[in-house]
């Protein structure tokens, strides 16, 4: 017997998800919304990706193997933390109808740590210093980002979300691209930058690091300013941590019997989007120490993977709301795994086969996230967006020790079969094991329509 109905009185049917009908909402929120994707995309574009994860994975603080490896050792206890955190935090997010006011205070929380990012000097002694600030900061953005997410509740609707979200994906993207080449021209790139800087002790670097910090909170005024939190008629009891958990592991048992789909999903999304980070958090990684790019080099990819990223998922969001998020992900993610079989494949045909299989990477990475958050903000409940994203995140951080451990074991095992001291190249082949397993696992999912969200 299916588990996919529902009673006609449930109220988690349909028309009472959190995307029902068409609201209107003013240009002036929409926008204010995406500018926090904007204001926020530093931490992820420069710091995780193209900068400091570059910078911490020199030679200034170990060998390429060891520091890699360290990293990946940092983002899973990132992971670990994220997971057992986020469904908590958005669920009380929810029940105190305090989503905007919780997303300020982590926004501003994540403002410092990537202006503390500047203490981390070059040197051995400092990589963990730098390491546990970036998975802090990884923690505190990706708890941010449950409460920003569940925002698309009052600014979406189920013919529109698509668009929405594709646009504040695609701004994130574009706003990356601006920040990076700033720092570039004013800092990195010349001998005596903006302030007087230059490379030594690694100032270029460390002041760019307190940039992306008054970046962050400058362009998401317009965010608190703007958007309002759900008032008080979403107000309930609050509850103690164990309560919490014990609601938590309700709804979920409910989403398990009433919805089998999406717990699908849930798998699902849990093993690619954790693939994609692996892309984002690796990539630059293997550029610089595979491929032969300078630090600039690695900068000015970024910078133009950024404006194909933000182009093409823009447009990939408009796709969304004519053909659904779980097509976009297929094709995403099947397109993934032949790029980054290519990389390994080509990693010593010279620096302009990254160019080529890197920027086609680019194209389908945003597409594939931005569907992957309208599909389930298809199917949640009103008044859950906070808990059910919190959740999502749990999910994708059950399993986020994936992606950094399958690259750390394929860097190994090039390296006990092979006579080569660098590695890393064989790292991607790992990444691309974890979004073969999360498009294999998509297949059978059905769309949001066709598996009503019974969570109460």
């Amino acid at each position: 017997m299916s588990t996919d109905t529902h009673p006609p009185s449930d109220p988690a049917a349909p028309h009472a998800r959190a995307l029902g009908a068409h609201r209107g909402t003013s240009k002036k929120k929409l926008i204010s919304w995406a500018l926090w994707d904007w204001g926020t995309q530093p931490f992820h574009t420069v710091i995780t990706t193209f900068v400091f994860s570059v910078y911490i994975t020199s030679d200034s603080f170990g060998s390429e193997n060891s520091t890699s490896i360290s990293l990946a050792v940092a983002t899973v206890i990132a992971g670990v933390l994220i997971a057992l955190i986020a469904p908590v935090l958005g669920q009380n997010a929810d029940r105190k109808g305090r989503n905007i006011s919780t997303l300020r205070n982590l926004t501003w929380l994540l403002v410092m740590l990537s202006a503390a990012l500047f203490f981390v000097a070059p040197d051995p002694a400092y990589l963990w210093l730098g390491l546990g600030l970036l998975a802090i900061g990884s923690v505190v953005a990706s708890v941010a980002e449950v409460n920003y997410n569940a925002a698309l509740e009052d600014l979406a609707d189920q013919k529109n979300v698509g668009r929405i979200s594709g646009f504040g994906w695609g701004l994130g993207y574009l706003g990356g691209i601006v920040v990076l080449l700033l720092l570039y021209f004013l800092l990195i790139s010349p001998d005596v930058g903006l302030f007087g800087v230059t490379d030594e002790h690694g100032m270029d670097i460390r002041v760019s690091m307190v940039i992306c910090g008054v970046w962050t909170l400058l362009w998401t005024i317009p965010t608190f300013l703007n958007l309002k939190d759900r008032g008080t008629d979403r107000v309930t009891e609050r509850v103690g941590i164990l309560q919490s958990y014990r609601l938590l592991f309700a709804s979920i048992g409910r989403i398990w019997h009433g919805s089998r789909h999406t717990a699908y999903f849930l798998l699902a999304s849990a093993l690619f989007r954790d693939g994609l980070a692996g892309v984002f958090t690796f990539g630059a990684v293997i550029a610089a120490r595979t491929y032969g790019f300078s630090d600039g080099d690695v900068i000015i990819f970024g910078a133009v993977a950024n404006v194909v990223a933000g182009i093409a998922t823009i447009a990939f969001g408009v796709l969304d709301d004519k053909i659904g998020p779980k097509r976009v992900i297929l094709i995403s993610l099947g397109s993934l795994v032949v790029l980054g079989t290519l990389i390994f494949t080509l990693h010593d045909a010279g620096q302009m086969a990254f160019w080529v299989c890197g920027l086609l990477m680019t194209i389908f990475v945003g597409p594939a996230q931005s569907a992957s958050r309208t599909f389930l903000a298809r199917a949640i409940p009103a008044g859950k967006s906070g808990e059910i994203f919190g959740l999502y995140q749990t999910t994708g951080r059950a399993v986020s020790f994936l992606s950094p451990a399958m690259f750390a074991l394929f860097v190994l095992l090039g390296s006990a079969i092979t006579d080569e001291t660098n590695t890393q190249y064989w790292g991607i082949m790992g990444i691309v094991l974890v979004l073969l397993a999360g498009f294999l696992v998509m297949l059978p999912v059905r769309e949001p329509r066709d598996h009503p969200q019974q969570v109460r």
